[in-house]
């Protein structure tokens, strides 16, 4: 019940929104990030494969 209730207490006060928010730009940011990599990556795999394939 004390769990219940901190968490309606937590919901209700101004930090349950803000940590909402920052969790949302977090999830976001690490979207990016990880698009980021992968594209990156392929690009990188991509230009060693045709520098493998030009040194034959």
């Amino acid at each position: 019940m004390q769990f219940v209730n901190s968490v309606k207490k937590f919901l209700v006060s101004e930090d349950g929104p803000t940590a909402v928010e920052y969790a949302v730009m977090l999830a976001l940011i690490v979207i990016v990030c990880l698009t980021a990599i992968g594209t990156i990556g392929t690009n990188a795999n991509a230009k060693f494969n045709e520098a493998a394939t030009a040194l034959q």
